[in-house]
C-alpha cells in the first residue's frame, strides 16, 4: 500500500521501524535510537545516544522530491554557509560516503530517501511574545539569502520545487486543488475565484525578473528559526525553489495571516530587509498579493494533507477566513 494511501497512524508505525533499522547506514553510536518529532511532508526524528550524542534524521516523503532535488536542497545550504550568509545545519554522510541514504521496510511500496543533519541547539520565537524583532531579524536573514540566489552560480542539472501561480493555481498544483480544501462551500469559492484571478493578474504585471525572482527558501517561518547564545540559524529548506522573493516573507506568516500584528510585522520584516537589500516601492505594495497566493496555497495543501494532525486542526475555519481576507484584499487590490 502506498503511504498517500495509508491512515496515518499505521503509516508512522512503518517509518518508526523504517528510521530506527536504517541508523546503520551512517557511522552512529551503537545505541542510537531515532523518536518522532514532527510529520508534514516528511517524518522528522531525534535520533539520540548516550554520552549526549543528537543528530536530526528526516525521512522523505514518497515520490515528493527526486533524489536529485535533495542533492541541490544541500547544495544551496551548503554555500549559503560557505558564504556566510546565513547560518545553516551540516549534514553526515552515509557509511557509503553518500548524503543521501536510501530505506525500505516491510508493509511501504516505495523505497524512502533520509539524510542525517547535524542537531542544531537552540528554541524557536515564541508565536505568542513580541515578534517584532524577530521579524525584523527574519527580514534581514530572508535579504541575504536572496542576494545569495541572485550571485550563485547553481551546478548543473539544479532541480527544486517551483512556487509560482502555475504551482499554486495550475493544471497539477503542487499541493492540490484549494477548491477541494475542507469546508470551501459555493459562497466561499466565489469569492476565491475573484481572489486568484486578481492575483495572477497582479503577479503576471509584477514579472519574474532576476532581481524579484530566484531561489527562495519558502518556508522562512519562525519555527525554522532556531536561536540560541551563539545566534539564529535557518533550518528545514525542504521547501526551498524557485519563487518570488517576497514569498518569503508570505511563508513568515503562515497559518497567522489574519493575527492583528501582522501589520506591524510587515514592517519590521521589510525594516529588517532594507537593512541588507533595497526593495522599491512597487514591491512593497504587491506583498499583499504574495500573503493571499500563499494562503491559497495552505488552503490546497490543508486538504491535500488532510490525515496529519495540524492541518486537521487548522481544517474547520480555515475556507472562511482565507475567503474574509481575500474580501479584504480584493477591495484593496481587486
Amino acid at each position: 500500500m502506498s503511504g498517500h494511501d495509508m491512515p496515518l497512524e499505521e503509516l508512522l508505525k512503518h517509518l518508526d521501524r523504517l528510521a530506527n533499522a536504517s541508523l546503520g547506514l551512517w557511522d552512529l553510536p551503537d545505541d542510537a535510537q531515532a523518536r518522532l518529532i514532527n510529520v508534514s511532508e516528511n517524518a522528522t526524528y531525534l535520533v539520540e545516544a548516550a554520552g549526549g550524542y543528537k543528530s536530526i534524521l528526516r525521512v522523505h516523503r514518497e515520490n515528493y522530491h527526486s533524489r536529485r532535488a535533495i542533492e541541490c536542497e544541500l547544495e544551496w545550504i551548503a554555500a549559503l554557509a560557505e558564504a556566510d550568509a546565513v547560518v545553516t545545519p551540516g549534514h553526515y554522510l552515509g557509511r557509503d560516503g553518500q548524503a543521501i541514504q536510501v530505506g525500505r521496510a516491510e508493509g511501504l511500496v516505495d523505497p524512502r530517501y533520509m539524510v542525517l543533519f547535524h542537531f542544531v541547539e537552540g528554541s524557536e520565537p515564541d508565536e505568542s511574545g513580541d515578534l517584532t524583532g524577530p521579524f525584523e531579524e527574519l527580514g534581514e536573514i530572508a535579504a541575504r539569502t536572496h542576494i545569495h540566489s541572485v550571485g550563485w552560480p547553481r551546478p548543473e542539472g539544479f532541480e527544486r520545487l517551483t512556487w509560482d501561480a502555475d504551482a499554486v493555481f495550475g493544471d497539477h498544483p503542487t499541493w492540490g486543488n484549494w477548491r477541494d480544501g475542507p469546508n470551501v462551500n459555493a459562497d466561499l469559492r466565489e469569492v476565491l475565484e475573484k481572489v486568484e484571478t486578481t492575483v495572477k493578474r497582479r503577479l503576471d504585471a509584477f514579472g519574474k525578473s532576476p532581481e524579484r525572482y530566484g531561489l527562495i527558501h519558502a518556508d522562512m517561518r519562525l519555527a525554522n528559526l532556531l536561536i540560541d547564545g551563539n545566534g539564529t540559524r535557518l533550518i528545514d529548506f525542504d521547501d526551498s525553489g524557485f519563487g518570488w522573493f517576497l514569498y518569503d516573507f508570505a511563508a513568515g506568516i503562515s497559518f497567522m495571516e489574519d493575527d492583528p500584528r501582522v501589520p506591524d510585522l510587515k514592517a519590521a520584516w521589510v525594516r529588517g530587509y532594507h537593512k541588507i537589500r533595497p526593495l522599491s516601492n512597487a514591491e512593497e505594495a504587491e506583498i499583499d498579493t504574495f500573503v493571499m497566493l500563499r494562503r491559497m496555497a495552505l488552503l490546497a495543501w490543508i486538504g491535500s494533507h488532510i490525515e496529519a494532525p495540524e492541518p486537521q486542526a487548522l481544517a474547520p475555519d480555515f475556507a472562511r477566513v482565507t475567503a474574509e481576507l481575500g474580501t479584504v484584499y480584493l477591495k484593496a487590490f481587486g
